[in-house]
């Protein structure tokens, strides 16, 4: 099962820095490059952003590259073509994020085909609840090897955590405030207790924390009590500012 690739990365002894970026951005082609040399300055995992016209939780960074990529000619076929073959230079988890919509268009089972295909190891589809996919893909998901990862809240209520980690293999994506993706430079008092909190239900899978992390203090904040951390507007700017090619010196500024 591919998951493992997932697992395996979990089991090390690490704090695990994830890295979000969309995929046709800044420039259509640069897909493969971006994902070889996150991994080459020590990335630990990646999720490659599927853009979508209509991004519900992204921030205005997130967003704007989402446009920058459709603009350029990003689709789902196009990014199946780039992952042809990535899987001779990467060996890192990676993680496809994006909305229903476009897996539902493409056809959900192609979709996952493709996913085993390209050696994509699990899923984040924020907009498909939990109890859909329990009852009608997650055979599916499974028959393909791929780990579907769900995202919590602070305002989703412990029962709900519990159920959430009961159906989830691989993390749980814990989405540090009620608000869209956007890079901070500090947590509150709020979220701190939410991290202790989410820390003290013991469960089975563990965490990572996502939105609100952009430099090595929010990293070090995020995963004191959780296993890992996301970083995605940040990384974005970055890459809007600085090209491709400055990669290493955005990772080693957050190691």
């Amino acid at each position: 099962m591919t998951t493992n690739r997932i697992h395996q990365k979990l089991q090390e002894d690490k704090k695990i820095l994830s890295i979000y970026f969309t995929a046709g951005y800044p420039a259509l082609e640069d897909t493969a490059t971006i994902i070889e040399k996150l991994q080459d300055s020590g990335a630990d995992m990646l999720e490659i952003g599927l853009p979508f016209s209509d991004p519900l939780a992204d921030g205005p960074t997130i967003q704007e590259s989402s446009t920058q990529a459709l603009k350029n000619g990003m689709t789902t076929g196009k990014l199946f073509e780039q992952l042809k073959g990535i899987r001779n230079t990467v060996h890192i988890p990676l993680i496809i994020m994006g909305y229903f919509n476009p897996v539902m268009q493409y056809g959900v089972e192609a979709f996952c085909a493709k996913c085993a295909e390209t050696g994509i190891d699990g899923l984040i589809i924020p907009d498909l609840p939990v109890d859909v996919y329990q009852e009608e893909y997650k055979p599916l998901f499974e028959k393909y090897g791929l780990a579907n990862i769900f995202l919590i809240t602070p305002q989703t209520p412990d029962d709900r955590i519990r159920y959430i980690d009961s159906v989830s293999g691989g993390f749980i994506y814990m989405v540090s405030s009620a608000s869209v993706t956007g890079a901070k430079n500090t947590f509150g008092d709020t979220q701190k207790q939410y991290f202790e909190r989410i820390y003290n239900l013991q469960l089975k899978n563990p965490q990572i924390v996502g939105f609100g992390i952009s430099n090595a203090d929010t990293f070090e904040a995020a995963t004191k009590r959780a296993k890992g951390a996301i970083i995605g507007s940040a990384f974005i700017r970055f890459l809007n500012e600085k090209g491709v090619d400055a990669i290493p010196g955005f990772i080693s500024s957050v190691r």
